[in-house]
């Protein structure tokens, strides 16, 4: 039983190593965007570049908006998603549990060898569980981001 609980420990914290938001950062259209008033010259904001004549907020307060609403959604995702690490951690403690039980019960049905299997199934459930997770957490990470953002009225290209 050790040996299954190290086994998925082990593959559990390289899943988490591995799993982090990853610096995805969503395409805002500045160009007509509502929080920026009729803006005709705009240039992404990502790169920090002028906003041209912007009748909202003149002519670096737009930028600095966009900048700011980004650091929150930012944020917020973050905290609706759960964190990828996090989530990524707690499928993979729970896959490998699972495995581990239907490896040690497959095991010793076929070969009389319950720890094997059970070691075999605890890092596949580990690795399986723990990639499902991640990947839901980083789905929800770039919906939130990208909700948060038109609800403050940008328009999120992807």
């Amino acid at each position: 039983m050790k040996k299954i609980l190290l086994v998925t420990a082990l593959i559990s914290s390289g899943l988490v190593g591995c799993a982090s938001q990853t610096g995805w950062k969503p395409t805002v259209d500045t160009n007509n965007n509502q929080s920026f008033g009729n803006n005709q010259n705009s240039q992404n904001t990502l790169n920090n570049q002028s906003f041209g004549n912007n009748q909202s907020y003149g002519n670096n307060q737009g930028s600095n908006q966009l900048n700011q609403d980004m650091k929150e959604c930012e944020a917020l995702a973050s905290e609706a998603s759960g964190g990828t690490a996090t989530e990524t951690a707690i499928g993979a403690g729970v896959g490998g549990l699972l495995g581990a039980a239907g490896g040690a019960g497959i095991g010793a049905l076929v070969g009389g060898k319950a720890g094997i299997g059970a070691a075999i199934g605890a890092g596949a459930g580990a690795l399986a569980g723990g990639a499902k997770q991640g990947l839901q957490a980083e789905d929800q990470y770039k919906r939130a981001f990208n909700s948060c953002l038109r609800q403050r009225g940008h328009k999120v290209a992807n």
